[in-house]
This record gives structure tokens, sequence and C-alpha cells, in this order.
């Protein structure tokens, strides 16, 4: 947990990878996941680089994979995820996995080809069964369904007319066509042959399955006799248009009835042969089910390993590889024993070297995380990853960001739904469903389980701090206030109380006001009518309190970066001006704000003045003759915060800049003396000496000397920098006091909904119930109704709602007073990623 609070401390260091053992300590570290490389190569085309051949057999290999993976879920079979861990295979062995996988992958071809083939000869053989045994001739009669069309005012075709064409006989063509083209095609014949033929569609009895498809399909059988050969040779372009299946019909009928009988010989024949195809492809598909799971795991691993070492560099000599990678500090030793080990699983005679490098670049950052912190640590990396070492606000927001998510969404009840919803998420974590669903509204509230228990835990003290529970109050501990003593030192007569229907309770009087109550708002306030206009105060001046207490608490972990960083001179002119203006404006209105609670007591309650006005009149520098003072010497001690708070703004604008300007002088000048200093040492060892370098070469090397320090500092653009800090923080002072009263609003807002839901519907329910005396057969429906209300409207969109506006104060009123979020995550290279994307 130690480094929750600021990112581990990373190195650069360089790999000496021998050219034999580079692939079996690449592999190892990714096993491990210890370090990310650094690209050496960028300035080289992919394709021009080592390893290229290895990663494009890869890839084809990885095609392959794909089409035996969609071919085993088209069978209706599941892959299931490999055994154990494969490692990645050594590089001999990828010739025999492609070897292997091209001739499983033909096999499968082959046999899916010819299983293929042979459903869609049995599809042809169905449909030519049913054409002979559904045509009106086979049967010697025309079937109910059976509507032929005959011409009109032509000779009909049946009564060949006398003369040379008296030797014409009648022709048949028969076939089966789908049935959404029957009719274009019956009314296309008619008008193309009109008068010369016969048609007769009939629905098959029973659909087909598609040999394509497997999906159940209709057909329609047709039947066509004509006249003529040129009839015949136009309908056959007509059917062959329409994608007709056309089958032999025989003209005899003794013919027709053995040519189904040696159909259904064949159908029976290929019947067996398809039984025994289905079942060899069954085993191709179930050895297929069995090697391609780990197969994918190894071939992505090695493709993974050699995109590695082609961002690797090569010695000169050829005999090793040079890798620079970021690792962790404390993993170095782990780092140095991983290659160690695998250089001598690899055979190679030379050990490798790690060597740790300095680095001008900014180093990742790397900021370990468990299943309790990786939600907490995703909200504020959804900000922005923080820089190398800087604050992580992700341990303060484990507590502050549910406690001002339950300030919002304060209620016992509701509280207790989330907390138990989250509970049951928390205890079932390791089942296998729960992790495994796919549904991304599911997996969002899955993986911030551990958040959403402390939001139902922290809303349910918060609810007890206000004393609500679905809206309603709960008496736990006794009533500071005694309605008792007031009715006895009062003159409340019959026809008083039947005049004042509302009743006033006077604390001043003795007895009426016995204390506050032990824990949260007393329950009596509930039945005021004032109760809205209490808890309006009261909340107000909460949420200002929390507000200036957060952002301050921002403003003091600003320190240790400051600190760590060692910029001490951002202490004394950046973090101090800071303090005085916040604290000398808004943390003087804290002070008021308790000072009233604490000194006026009920008795001068009347008397006290208005906190607002007092803190209004500080800016104008001016005094309230109605409004009298909090406590003596007001006057002189608020002019003197305001003008301290001024004071501090040109500090916290010109401090850094200055500083810097005058740190950067010093040393230009230290530079221009010590290069003086050893120019003169350097005459006088080499007076008699001619210069190699020329005449004038130590001045011009001076002269770029300085030129290169002076473009390391522009004065402008610090100034430009610290400008905007310094406005964004005096405004956001204000802005962002302003915001935190978003704590106010959306309090009352869900404490409103909850009391319009039970008004609305529960006390409607029991109502009915009682003036109908059958309690729960209307109270069923009435809860049902107010459970999902409740759900739909109180849990999940007030939930949202509070969530949002606790994570804008989060990221804008406190992350930025000490966060800046420019950084980058470290990426270790690792074979999770892999295996996660199957």
């Amino acid at each position: 947990m130690g480094s929750m609070f600021r990112s581990e401390e990373v190195a650069l260091a360089q790999l000496f990878l021998p050219t034999a053992a580079a692939y079996t300590c690449v592999s190892d570290l990714g096993e491990r996941g210890l370090v990310e490389f650094r690209d050496l190569n960028a300035s080289v085309s992919s394709f021009q680089r080592r390893y290229v051949g290895e990663v494009r057999r890869c890839e084809d290999l990885e095609k392959t994979f794909s089409f035996l993976q969609e071919e085993v879920r088209r069978a209706g079979l599941t892959l299931e995820g490999p055994r154990g861990n494969p490692e990645a295979p050594p590089p001999r062995d990828l010739l025999r996995i492609q070897e292997e996988t091209q001739q499983v992958a033909q096999e499968l071809r082959e046999v899916r080809g010819n299983h293929q083939a042979m459903r869609t000869r049995m599809h042809l053989l169905q449909q030519h069964i049913a054409v002979l045994r559904q045509g009106p001739y086979t049967l010697g009669q025309h079937l109910p369904d059976a509507q032929p069309n005959w011409p009109s005012d032509e000779t009909p075709l049946l009564e060949p007319p006398a003369g040379p064409q008296a030797d014409l006989r009648i022709s048949f063509v028969a076939g089966a066509i789908q049935p959404w083209r029957a009719g274009a095609l019956e009314r296309l014949l008619w008008r193309a042959c009109r008068g010369y033929l016969i048609s007769s569609f009939v629905n098959m009895e029973e659909p087909l399955e598609d040999p394509l498809t497997g999906e159940s399909v209709p057909w329609v059988i047709f039947l066509i006799s004509y006249w003529g050969e040129q009839i015949g040779q136009k309908i056959r372009k007509i059917t062959d248009c329409f994608h007709c299946n056309v089958f032999p019909y025989p003209d005899r009928e003794d013919e027709r009835l053995a040519s189904l009988q040696h159909l259904q010989q064949q159908k029976q024949d290929l019947s067996v042969v398809l039984q025994e195809a289905e079942k060899f492809l069954g085993q191709v598909l179930q050895r297929v089910q069995s090697l391609l799971p780990p197969w994918q795991v190894q071939i992505r691993k090695m493709k993974a390993v050699y995109l590695m070492l082609n961002q690797c560099s090569l010695s000169v000599t050829d005999k090793c590889l040079i890798a620079e990678v970021w690792c962790p500090t404390r993993d170095l030793v782990t780092l140095q024993q991983t290659l160690n080990e695998s250089s001598l699983r690899s055979g190679a005679g030379v050990g490798t070297v790690v060597h740790r490098i300095p680095s001008r670049e900014s180093p990742p950052t790397l900021i370990r995380t468990n299943r309790f912190t990786a939600s907490f640590q995703g909200i504020v990396d959804a900000y922005g990853v923080g820089c190398y070492q800087e604050v992580n606000p992700a341990p303060y927001t484990i507590i502050t960001f549910p406690f001002l998510f339950a300030v919002m969404f304060g209620d016992v009840g509701h509280g207790l739904l989330m907390f138990l919803f989250a509970l049951a998420m928390v205890l079932g974590e390791n089942r296998p469903g729960m992790k495994a669903s796919q549904n991304e509204i599911w997996r969002t509230f899955f993986g911030g389980r551990y958040l959403l228990l402390l939001m139902g835990a922290f809303s349910i003290y918060t609810g007890f701090i206000y004393n609500e529970c679905f809206s309603r109050a709960t008496a736990i501990f006794p009533s500071g206030w005694s309605v008792r003593a007031m009715v006895n030192q009062s003159d409340w007569s019959s026809e008083f109380l039947a005049q004042h229907p509302v009743l006033t309770l006077d604390p001043n009087v003795t007895g009426v006001f016995l204390g506050p109550y032990p824990f949260g708002i007393d329950p009596i306030w509930s039945l005021a009518i004032n109760h809205l206009s209490f808890l309006n105060s009261y909340k107000m001046k909460m949420s200002v309190i929390l507000g200036i207490l957060h952002m301050a608490f921002g403003v003091v972990l600003g320190i240790f970066n400051h600190i760590h960083f060692r910029q001490w001179h951002r202490l004394l002119l950046e973090f101090v001006p800071e303090v005085l203006f916040l604290g000398g404006l808004f943390g003087y209105l804290v002070f008021m704000i308790v000072y009233k609670w604490v000194v006026f007591s009920v008795a001068s309650s009347a008397e006290a003045p208005s906190v607002l006005i007092h803190f209004i009149n500080m800016f104008l520098f001016s005094q309230s003759p109605t409004n009298r003072p909090l406590y003596p010497h007001q006057v002189p001690v608020q002019t003197f915060l305001v003008v301290l708070a001024l004071v501090s703004v040109p500090v916290l604008l010109l401090g850094t800049p200055l500083y810097l300007c005058s740190q950067h002088h010093r040393r230009r000048r230290l530079g221009q003396r010590r290069a003086s200093s050893e120019k003169s040492s350097l005459l006088q060892t080499t007076e008699d000496a001619p210069s190699l370098n020329g005449p004038g070469a130590e001045d011009d090397e001076e002269a770029g000397g300085a030129q290169e320090a002076e473009s390391k500092f522009d004065f402008s653009e610090a100034f430009m920098h610290q400008a905007i800090h310094t406005i964004e923080y005096c405004l956001g002072c204000v802005s962002n006091t302003a915001s935190y009263l978003r704590l106010w609003a959306l309090s009352l807002a869900h404490a409103q909904l909850s009391e319009v839901l039970w008004v609305m519907v529960m006390r409607i329910g029991l109502g009915m119930s009682r003036e109908a005396g059958t309690a729960g057969l209307v109270l069923v429906p009435v809860f049902a109704a107010f459970a999902v209300l409740t759900v739909a409207i109180l849990l999940v969109m007030e939930g949202l709602s509070a969530f949002l506006h606790a994570l804008r104060l989060h990221w804008v009123e406190f992350q930025n007073k000490f966060y800046t979020g420019t950084g980058y995550k470290l990426s270790p290279f690792t074979f999770e990623v892999e295996q996660s994307a199957l």
C-alpha cells in the first residue's frame, strides 16, 4: 500500500541479449510482465525489420486459425480455453505448427466440401423425387392445388392440328422453384407462350433443409406440358432465368416409375455415405477443437515476442541484440535473475547483461493496485495519469469520494440497498458467471463493486445524520424537545388549539428544549412545517465547510510535491500565498460559521448577526449598522485579512518567475566564470603550442554553450504559465466554493424526491388499505410500484447524478490544487493481454 501514495521508482535499463538466447529471454519477460520495451527502430519501416518474416508467418497462421474457429462455431461447438498456460514455442516449432495447421485446414476444407456437395446432391434428389411423385401425370389426375392455364382463344395443345404438324408430340418441363418466384414465373410463361403450354404449380408437402444455411425452406413443384420444340426452348430459357431446378421428366408413365425407384435407391445410398461423412467431419472438428486453443495462445505469444525483438537494435558484431526497457527499480534484481535463467535454458554460452543507464526523458508512472484500489485509481486516471513520482490522489479518494457522494445521497434505506447489492458482488466475485458476463453495464458495476460498497456504507452513515430512511424519520433516541413542558407553561386552551392548528415550541421556555439530539437531526423536525428551512440552512453551511476543507487539503498535499522534487522556492512563493489567500478569505468564512454556532445560544439566537452580510461587508471594507459584530474588533481583523489576501496575489504571480530568472542568470554567470578560468589555464599550458582547432575555436565553443544555456529558460513562458496558474487559483477559490453548494442542492433534491415518492405512492396505498380493510391485497401492488420507482429513480438516476457531481468535485475542485495528471502509464510487456484477447 506504500506505493499508492506516490508512483514507484522506474529506471531505464539496457539489455544485451545474445542472439541465440534473445527469443527465450523476451518470452520469459512476457510471462513475468516486468519491463516495458522502448522502440529503438522507430525510424525503420515495419517491413524492413529483422524478424518481419516470422511475424508474417504468425499472421498467416492467425488467418488459418480464424477459418478453423469459424468452422467449429458453424458446427455448433464451443472453443474452451487452453489447459494451463502454454508457453511460447521455440522458433523451430513454428514450421511444425504451420505444417500441422495447414494439414488440418486442408483436410477440413476437403471434408467440408465433400459433405457440402453430398448435401447439395441429397437436396436435388429430394426435389427430383418430389417432382416425380407430385406431378399430375404421374398420379393420373390433376391435384386439387394445380391450376392449369388453359388457353381460351387458341387451339388446345391436346388437339394436334391436322396436316404436317400431326406428328408433333407433347413434351414436359418439370422442376422446383422458390415460392416467392412461382407467381412471376407463371405469369411470364403465360405471356410468352400463350396457348402452347399447360402449367401446374403445386406446393411441396414438406419443406427441405437448405444445404448452405441449414434452414427449412418451402419449395413449389411445377410441371409444364408444351407443344413444339421452339416453345420448349423458350420455356427452358425462362426457367433458367428464374434459377429453377429443372429435372428430367420422362414422357411415359412406366419410365417415370422406373426413374422414381432408381432415385429412391440413390437417396438411400447417399444417406449412408452422408452419415459417414458427417461422422468423419465430427471427428476432424473435435480434433480442431482440442488443438486450436493452445495453438492460438502459442502463436499469439510468438508473434508478440517477435514484435518486441523488432524493437531491439543489433550490435556492431551482430552477435547480440540491444534493448532498452523501463523497469521498476525493485524488480531489477528479478529481471537479472530471469534473464540469466533464460540464457542457461536456451544453451547460449554467453550470459545476458543488464545495465542501468541515465535518461533525460520522464519515466512512466507505475502504481500497483489490487481489487479494492483499482476502481479508485481508475477514477483518478480517467482525469489524467499522474506525472512520475507525483502525489497520487487515489488513497485519499477512497474516503473523500464515497463521503461526498453520501452527503448528496444520504438515506439509510437507499444506502442499505446499494450496500447489499455491492456486498453480493463482492462475496461472489470469484464465481465464473460474474466474471464472464459480456453485458457492458454489468461489467461496469462489477468493476466498481468496492466503490459501490463504500458509497452505500457512507450513505447509511449520512442517512443517520439526516435521520432519513426512505424519507421517514426514526426515533432511535428520545427527542430533545418536550411538548408537555410547553403545554404546562402556556395558556393553550381548547379554543386556542381550535383556532391555531400549528403550534410553536419556544426553546427559551424552561424544559421545552432539553439539549441536542445524541446523533443526527432530531426526529421532531420531520413534523415541523419549517423543517425545510432548517435543513436548508444546515446543509448549506455544511456544504461550504466541507468544500473549503476539501480544497485546503488539496493545497496542503502540494507541499509533498514541492518537497519531493526539491522545489523549495515553491513552498515560500506558491504554497504560502495560496494558503493565505484561501485561509484569509474562505477559511475566515468557516470560522464565522463555527463561531456563530458556538457562541450564540438559544436565548441570544434572536440577536445573532448574519454571517453572509458580514462576509459581503468584509470585501466592501464597510460595516452595517443593523448587523451587530460577531466579536470585538471584527472590522480591523477583516480588513487585515483582505489586505493580506490581496498582497499574496502579486507574490503568487511574480515570485516564481523572478526566482527562476535570477537562478538562471546566476548559473549563467557561474558558467562564464568557469569557462574563462578553464580558458586561462589552457592558455598557460599551451601558450607555445599551435592551436589544433584553429583561431577562435574556444570562443565559438564558449558562445555556443552560453546560447544553449540561454535557450533552456524563457522568462515570458514562465511568466505566462504562472499567470494562468494564479488566475485559475484565485478565481477558482471563489467558483469552487460556490460549486460545493451542489452538495446542498443534490441532498435537498434527493430528500424531496423521496418525500414525494412516499406521499404519492405509499401513503395513498396505506390509506386505501385502511379504508378497504384488505391491507394485504392493496399493499402488494402498491409496494411493488414503490420498490420499482425507488430503484429506477432514487437509486439509479439519483445515484448516477450524485456520482457524476462527486466526480466533478474531485477532478476540478480538489485535484487541480496539486495534481497535474500529464504523465503516461508503464505498460509492461506481458502475455496476459494476449490471452485476454482470446
